[in-house]
């Protein structure tokens, strides 16, 4: 209509406003042959002419393009920008002027532009309509898809939801369409954005969560989705349910890997944790143990009792040996009556002794089965590596020879243990005989107490003494504390030489406090081991006993005690405190010396450990740490003991430095209690 002369709208009458309206009401009401002849009529009507006609397509006739006849017929192609519709006629009247030419024109222009707007109208409609019908079609085709097909953004959020998906996961595409992928994740450490997500085509095995709360495996496969200009726009996910085959994969894993009597590692398994293991112990250049137990007296059992009594042993043993152990340790039945433990995380090869007798202490108690009361031990082999071997099968093998060896040189099978290396056995036969006599030395008097006396400096008078604990040995002699305290650590025999000491010890100062010798400071050391909660009770149950004052008492403990677990540890020394206990902190500057945790412990005293005495006044660093150690101390109003004094060179740095106290072999080596009395009497009297 744009190329209408603009005289036609301007003097358009109210008879072609009329034939529009027409025209537009049998374009979008009618079709076909009706159309044809309502067009016509209105084309008749429009030039008060007897006939009008609408002939489509091209028309017959006049040639195409003809504006108008001089004889009684008026012709006009109705015409798009690409597409012919048809041809208007009129006819009948006697003549037909080019103001009739021009109407006739106009109608055919307005009718050829709503044709074509129709015409597309019409298509876009086909087009949309085939679209969903497509669409459909492919709805139907994945619905009928067993396996799970959903799509979602770049955001993880779900864009569709087929009914295989519905099946699965047990979420309606209406419950699911819209919320984030994440919601069916099982696993909260897994993200969305893995490297899986980012580039898609990727299988992977993952677990999912239904609706149920079920976790089940399943198989994914992502896709990327891409627009037309192949720009990424999202996923495509397909998910399987593969439980059913995991479930079986990991019974035959379990069967491969694992006794099927006892649930323990089998011995395949066995060698390649250990094998794991000893790679990460030569990284970290650590040290490693293989334990080969031989279970003794159990083929007696399972001849006389049977089979099935056999196994139920075999598993509650397994039980037993399991709990003895740590969980980082490796514990296996290989065959039989066969059992092997691997242990990485140690700091000595000697601690697998204590080891190995926790686990035949654990076989000690009786097995109650099927109405038997049933015994068994166990001989026990080590080997270590990497002096003995670098793989698991190497040291298996042997462990094995060192079991052989030890149940053959045992007088009780049941507590023989032995190292493959011939060096290694002595040391641990040594160990294990000192440890044996310790024990009976709490219980027969070998244990005695020598007293080492504290000088203040400044007036050279006694104001205290260390308790130490001595071993008389009755064929051996007195046994040098650093040849049993350290075993007693290990074995946590500490605990129990901790109690004998405070119970000496302040039996001892009782016994000063009734003889009327002035209060003093008797120190009583106390390992981490004993540093617990029941310490505070047991301290006030000593002094109620003794009726002891709580001003002759002091804790010595160590740096490494404070740092366990700070709320802990300084509810503990708060209730010693209260006591009126004073508490000293031993071995300063070999541990963590943190001057912000140290001035929020109740500390009394701190003292400087022999390590750094011993190199005064020649070392500058030895110099430099009992400088700083005392300058922190009066920064925190503690009093400073130096222990290990022996020359008056150090006594001098000392002097000159500001320590309060000393102790060391330049006053007095420790002594029994009678010498160390006489002692104190006699300072009394030089110093008074």
């Amino acid at each position: 209509m744009s190329d209408m002369p603009e005289a036609f709208f301007l003097d358009a009458s109210p008879d072609f406003i009329g034939a529009s309206n027409a025209v537009c009401d049998a374009v979008l009401r009618l079709r076909g042959a009706a159309l044809h002849e309502a067009l016509g009529q209105i084309a008749a009507g429009l030039l008060a002419s007897p006939v009008g006609r609408f002939l489509p397509g091209a028309g017959v006739g006049a040639p195409i393009g003809a504006p108008f006849s001089a004889s009684a017929l008026l012709r006009q192609v109705v015409a798009g920008a690409s597409e012919q519709f048809g041809i208007y006629e009129v006819a009948g009247r006697g003549s037909y002027s080019a103001e009739d030419a021009q109407l006739l024109a106009g109608l055919g222009q307005l009718t050829a532009s709503l044709m074509q707007v129709h015409s597309l109208a019409q298509r876009s409609t086909h087009a949309y309509a085939q679209m969903e019908a497509q669409l459909a079609h492919q709805s139907q085709i994945l619905d009928q898809i067993h396996e799970s097909v959903l799509t979602m953004d770049q955001m993880g959020y779900i864009t569709s939801w087929n009914r295989g998906a519905e099946e699965l996961f047990g979420y309606t595409a209406l419950e699911a369409i819209g919320r984030n992928i994440l919601f069916l994740y099982a696993d909260e450490d897994e993200g969305f954005h893995d490297v899986f997500a980012e580039q898609g085509g990727r299988m992977m095995e993952v677990k999912r969560r239904k609706k149920s709360g079920e976790v089940f495996w399943a198989s994914l496969s992502l896709s990327i989705l891409r627009d037309m200009a192949e720009r990424p726009t999202g996923l495509i996910a397909y998910l399987t349910d593969i439980t059913e085959r995991k479930q079986a994969e990991e019974q035959l894993h379990h069967l491969a890997y694992y006794d099927e009597l006892t649930g323990l590692p089998n011995r395949t398994l066995f060698g390649r944790l250990v094998d794991q293991a000893l790679m990460v112990a030569q990284r970290n250049e650590g040290t490693g143990c293989v334990l080969f137990v031989d279970l003794n007296r159990f083929k007696r059992i399972n001849d006389t009792l049977g089979r099935r009594i056999g196994d139920e042993l075999l598993r509650e043993v397994a039980q037993r040996l399991r709990a003895t152990l740590r969980d980082e340790d490796v514990v296996a039945r290989l065959s039989g009556d066969e059992f092997a433990v691997g242990l990485f995380d140690i700091r000595q090869h000697f601690e697998a002794t204590t080891v190995a007798q926790k686990l035949q202490a654990s076989l000690d108690a009786p097995f109650l089965i099927g109405g038997h009361d049933l015994r068994v031990g166990a001989s026990i082999g080590i080997s270590v590596f990497p002096q003995d071997g670098s793989d698991a099968e190497t040291l298996l093998g042997l462990a094995d020879i060192a079991m052989e060896r030890a149940k053959q040189a045992a007088d009780n099978p049941d507590r023989s243990v032995a190292f493959y290396s011939q060096d290694m056995n002595q040391g641990m036969q040594e160990r294990m005989r000192i440890e044996s006599d310790l024990r009976q030395a709490l219980g027969n008097g070998e244990l005695i107490l020598y007293y080492q006396p504290k000088f203040e400096i400044v007036s050279g008078r006694i104001v205290g003494a260390e308790a130490l604990v001595r071993w008389l040995h009755p064929t051996r002699g007195l046994v040098p504390p650093s040849d049993f305290i350290p075993l007693a650590e290990t074995t946590g025999l500490i605990v129990q030489v901790g109690e004998w000491v405070l119970e000496q010890a302040c039996a001892q100062a009782a016994i000063w406090q009734r003889a009327g010798v002035p209060p003093f400071r008797l120190a009583v050391n106390v390992s981490a081991r004993e540093f617990t909660p029941t310490l505070p009770a047991r301290v006030a149950d000593t002094l109620l006993r003794y009726q002891l004052d709580a001003s002759w008492l002091e804790l010595e403990i160590t740096e490494s005690t404070l740092m366990h677990d700070f709320e802990r540890v300084t509810a503990i020394m708060d209730r010693i405190t209260a006591l009126g206990v004073s508490l000293s902190l031993d071995d300063f500057g070999t541990g963590y010396s943190s001057l912000s945790y140290l001035k929020r412990f109740p500390i009394h005293t701190l003292k400087i450990d022999r390590s750094f005495t011993t190199g005064i006044p020649s070392d500058p660093s030895d110099c430099a740490i009992a400088g700083t150690i005392i300058s922190m101390a009066r920064q925190l109003n503690l009093r400073v003991i130096a222990e290990g004094v022996e020359t008056l060179a150090q006594l001098d740095f000392l002097r000159e430095a500001g320590c309060d106290e000393v102790q060391g072999y330049l006053y007095s080596k420790p002594v029994p209690a009678f010498d160390f009395e006489r002692s104190l009497r006699e300072n009394w009297l030089l110093v008074s």
